[in-house]
């Protein structure tokens, strides 16, 4: 024992130790920017970057939060916005790829695996080499600057349908055909048995589109030009004026669109862990 500490190798104790105190270290680094968002957000901005830093304000105001909702910025449109163009994606997302996932996962057609193949492909073409066809093709079918455009453009996602699609492939295709046999059709067998038994990785799509969604810059950027359509990552961008950014709002702005994304992770981290563990297990 003395030997192998003399050579060096760390007792698994310390070892503990020594890497809890890594995390926590990490943690910090990470929290930090947040606890200093949000002791901003009840600041007055003459005292925003006081140093050295206060983390409890000296005055503590709710105005930031009552101008944000109340004042000339239009953040609860900018709110409604971001929340009906998430919610839509979401569920037309998860509807999309699910159907697809079925299918390349339990139907029986020619050439489905070179198609999947093919499919999975694109996936390593970058968003920003399709910004131009995007924008050509919402031009022409007269769905720019609108939601429904962006909303369509969001609506089909290759990770969606490879992560259920490797989820479904552990469904036993004797329960299928017995499904059948009953007397089910190919609706009822997707809808009663695959769905179902596909949960766990379906919860997971649907918390981490919300998250992506919720958080999305580049697509309202591109293919959204009227202010009264921005959601909220473009909207913030009106606390700033000619004098400079008001950032005392702009944080209290922001410590209100993250609550949902805060509370979407909290429910749904389990399901993001077994969605992404079933996914990875191929029946």
């Amino acid at each position: 024992m003395m030997r192998k500490a003399r050579m060096g190798v760390i007792p698994p104790r310390r070892g503990r130790i020594v890497a809890t105190v890594g995390v926590g270290v990490f943690v910090a680094t990470m929290i930090f920017p947040l606890i200093w968002m949000l002791s901003a957000s009840f600041k007055l901005e003459k005292d925003v970057f006081n140093y050295p830093i206060e983390w409890i304000p000296r005055v503590f105001t709710f105005e930031n939060y009552i101008k944000v909702w109340t004042g000339r910025y239009n953040f609860p449109l900018y709110y409604l916005n971001t929340i009906r163009i998430t919610l839509a994606v979401t569920i037309l997302q998860t509807l999309v790829s699910s159907m697809a996932a079925y299918a390349f996962a339990k139907l029986r057609f020619r050439l489905r695996e070179p198609l999947f193949a093919l499919f999975l492909a694109t996936m390593m073409i970058p968003d920003q080499v399709t910004i131009v066809p995007k924008f050509m093709l919402l031009t022409r079918t007269g769905l720019y600057d609108t939601h429904i455009g962006l909303i369509l453009l969001l609506a089909f996602s290759v990770y969606g349908v490879f992560l259920l699609r490797q989820g479904m492939m552990s469904i036993p295709d004797s329960l299928l055909e017995a499904a059948r046999i009953d007397g089910a059709n190919a609706f009822q067998v997707f809808v009663r048995i695959a769905l179902p038994m596909t949960r766990a990785a379906i919860l997971t799509l649907v918390i981490l589109r919300f998250l992506w969604t919720w958080n999305d810059y580049q697509n309202p950027l591109l293919f959204i030009r009227s202010q009264k359509l921005f959601p909220l990552q473009l909207g913030m961008s009106q606390f700033a004026s000619q004098s400079g950014t008001y950032y005392a709002l702009l944080m209290a702005a922001s410590v209100c669109s993250l609550v949902p994304l805060i509370l979407v992770f909290a429910f749904g981290q389990r399901y993001i862990l077994d969605g992404i563990a079933s996914g990875a297990v191929k029946g």
